[in-house]
């Protein structure tokens, strides 16, 4: 099918409040929709970089950047598929949330043009997938404590608290006591080295399910001597970054987890390559989150139907995080659960007018 011509979209869209981890906040969401037109059907991806550079050396601008790169190659070479889109993309050098923005558009297409929903695409069997609480750092534990009550109301099934130096023991022990045995686990988005490992195995006390990427991404030894010394299972985000890597992670014992984000890995096929892996090994995933607005919160959605994906997404409701969103229906969570509602690829709209009203820039490109 002839690609006819395909569309850049950047809004933004303001966060309810501050969203604080342990190297950087933001309190807005960019994020560049992608949007394939063929054959009088259009698929939708995002790609979706948090702004400033405090998470990665990627922005929404160098982002922007590589997909008006890559657009005219994609109208040029016209791939046949997803997979000549990603040989193709394989080739430019753009970076992994552009990679996923134009990819996972395909992946939407394609589900449209076979007339079946993206999880089933991907080899998923329910259209609904279990979603975590997530929270960030406060100013105050009260704080914290008073955001985790108002929100485990809508039955998320676990508690993610983000941590780092100064903000880790005393939140989580204000946490047990508030909430009891609820499952728990932390994120410290890279906020240790080896010199903490001791006291990283101070975290074992709160039976925690998991303790996300605590080192830095590239030291996989110093996560598998932490995974040596304690019990709480070691789950590595910033280093799951493609499958050569998780399966030097997994050999080296540096993990028992992983998490898989589509924008960190570059699109759904490598997502799903990296999922394939850690099953074959024995190893658990999940599906983690940006966040993204709701295209790239769906589809993550969509992809945690897979049978490896045993923890709970991070995804959650778009009135969550966001004052809108620019799908429809809205993302929402209920008894802890996201279900899918029918249709084909992404199985959500997007929003034409919520997306000019938040709109920064658009560009259209024609074959």
């Amino acid at each position: 099918m002839r690609i006819d011509r395909i569309s850049l979209t950047h809004i933004r869209i303001p966060l309810l409040q501050p969203f604080r981890i342990s190297n950087g906040a933001i309190d807005e969401k960019d994020a560049i929709l992608v949007g394939v037109h063929a054959g009088g059907m259009v698929g939708y991806g995002e790609a979706s970089p948090m702004a400033g550079s405090f998470y990665s050396a990627d922005t929404p601008e160098s982002t922007w950047r590589d997909l008006r790169e890559i657009v005219p190659r994609l109208l040029r070479e016209q791939p046949a598929d997803v997979r000549g889109v990603n040989e193709l993309l394989a080739r430019t050098g753009a970076n992994p949330f552009a990679r996923a923005g134009v990819e996972t558009a395909f992946w939407d297409l394609e589900g449209q043009r076979s007339g079946i929903p993206l999880y089933r695409l991907l080899g998923g069997e329910s259209g609904e997938a279990e979603c975590g609480l997530a929270v960030g750092i406060f100013d105050s534990i009260g704080e914290m404590l008073h955001e985790v009550e108002s929100h485990l109301s809508e039955g998320y099934t676990r508690l993610k608290i983000k941590i780092q130096h100064g903000w880790d023991i005393e939140p989580l022990r204000a946490v047990r006591k508030a909430f009891g045995e609820i499952p728990l686990m932390v994120d410290a988005n890279c906020a240790y080295t080896r010199e903490d490992l001791q006291y990283l195995q101070r975290l074992d006390e709160f039976h925690l399910m998991m303790v996300e990427q605590p080192l830095p991404k590239e030291d996989l030894e110093g996560h598998a001597r932490l995974q040596a010394a304690c019990a709480t299972p070691v789950c590595l985000d910033e280093s799951a970054t493609d499958v050569a890597t998780v399966e030097r992670a997994i050999a080296m014992k540096s993990c028992r987890i992983v998490n898989i984000k589509i924008q960190r890995v570059g699109g759904l096929q490598a997502a799903r390559a990296i999922h394939d892996l850690c099953r074959a090994r024995g190893v658990p995933v999940w599906g983690g989150t940006m966040p993204e607005l709701g295209i790239g919160s769906a589809q993550t959605v969509h992809l945690s139907t897979l049978p490896n994906f045993l923890f709970p997404t991070d995804v959650q409701s778009s009135l969550r995080w966001f004052v809108d969103d620019c799908i429809e229906p809205l993302l929402e969570a209920r008894n802890g659960r996201i279900r899918i509602p029918e249709g084909a690829g992404n199985c959500y709209r997007l929003d034409e007018v919520k997306v000019s009203r938040y709109l920064l820039h658009r560009e259209e490109y024609v074959a």
